[in-house]
């Protein structure tokens, strides 16, 4: 028995050591998790009659949509949790953080789903509730970060095609105000982007994509300085996560790309946003992460202009925002917009890798 237990022990260490083996099994188990719960999710849904409910000033063509089962978020949450708790090394802080906080924003997706199922209305929680809650949370969580990182009290800025490095100590009040903006940012314009089939999805997988290589480079000495990167030394199984994103992604668009058969609410969307930012804050590449989440960044400022634009003039600057839903009334056709954004993200990341 003991003979067992311990040639038991020998696997589990060898896995725990071989973080190639650990990356795969962690990109297949996301993968394969997502692929085969959300037909039985799509299933369920369609019987209880839980469905995405369609903004009524939103795109006629919308309206096909609205019988489409939504909160698919929860299966891609669940996938990427049980692939990071089961194959990476939870003794890692920065695993626990991005964990932690995405639970949270979880929670605030979840409750913004239900009120739009419940109250069969396209608003769900009000703009003002949502940052609020994600206001308190950013609060706390950056609170207990700035406590417990003493050694990583700063931002830092690469300037573009450049060695120049510019670095600046922050104490708890910038700290706070500047990763609390970053988390609140991102995680809203992924759920603003979040309006066409697959739109959102696929740039959360190349935004991850772009951020395993900056983990992979930050946590490894030799890379780190060759690109003139801050030597992170636990930022290396910040990959595992990435990976989870990316493989419960792509199982996830298999179902959600046009026409969807699911979309994955603001559940997903805020959570996701929230992951990939806080994936960035602590490889400290927040200057690279905004060019990587170029197309996010875009709908949430033509959402911004077309409020200030209309406040002050009461006339439009875009037929409507976010910006995909502008060109969807000029005619594009949908998966052509669809399409040309990917294409766009892609870009980005290039764009950022030549940067480097």
């Amino acid at each position: 028995m003991f003979t067992y237990f311990k040639n038991y022990l020998k696997y589990v260490n060898f896995f725990l050591i071989n973080f190639k083996i650990r990356s795969i099994m962690t990109f297949i188990t996301s993968f394969n998790i997502t692929f085969f719960l959300i037909p039985i999710f799509i299933k369920y849904f369609y019987k209880k009659k839980i469905s995405q409910v369609i903004r009524e000033n939103g795109p006629i063509t919308h309206f096909v949509k609205k019988k489409t089962p939504t909160m698919g978020g929860i299966i891609i949450l669940l996938s990427i949790f049980i692939s990071v708790i089961f194959w990476s090394d939870l003794s890692n802080k920065y695993i626990l953080y991005i964990l932690f906080i995405t639970f949270l924003y979880f929670i605030i997706g979840l409750i913004d789903d239900f009120y739009k199922i419940i109250l069969k209305n396209s608003i769900g929680l009000t703009a003002y509730k949502k940052l609020f809650l994600q206001l308190i949370t950013n609060i706390f969580f950056t609170l207990f970060m700035f406590i417990n990182n003493k050694k990583e009290l700063y931002i830092r800025f690469i300037i573009p095609f450049t060695h120049k490095i510019i670095k600046y100590n922050l104490n708890i009040i910038l700290y706070i105000i500047i990763y609390s903006f970053i988390i609140i940012i991102i995680s809203n314009s992924v759920n603003l982007t979040d309006g066409l089939d697959g739109l959102a999805i696929m740039p959360v997988i190349f935004v991850s994509l772009g951020l395993t290589c900056l983990s992979y480079c930050t946590g490894n000495i030799y890379f780190s300085t060759y690109f003139n990167f801050v030597y992170i030394k636990n930022s290396k199984e910040l990959i595992i996560i990435c990976l989870s994103i990316i493989g419960s992604g792509l199982a996830f668009l298999w179902y959600n790309t046009y026409p969807a058969k699911i979309f994955m609410g603001d559940v997903g969307s805020l959570s996701l946003g929230c992951m990939i930012s806080m994936i960035a804050i602590l490889i400290k590449q927040e200057f690279l992460f905004f060019i990587m989440c170029g197309i996010f960044v875009i709908e949430s400022f033509s959402v911004i202009i077309q409020c200030i634009k209309f406040r002050y003039t009461k006339k439009r600057f875009f037929l409507m925002a976010p910006l995909h839903h502008h060109y969807e009334l000029k005619g594009i056709p949908e998966p052509c917009i669809i399409t040309r954004f990917w294409i766009v993200s892609l870009i980005l990341i290039l764009l950022t890798f030549m940067i480097i």
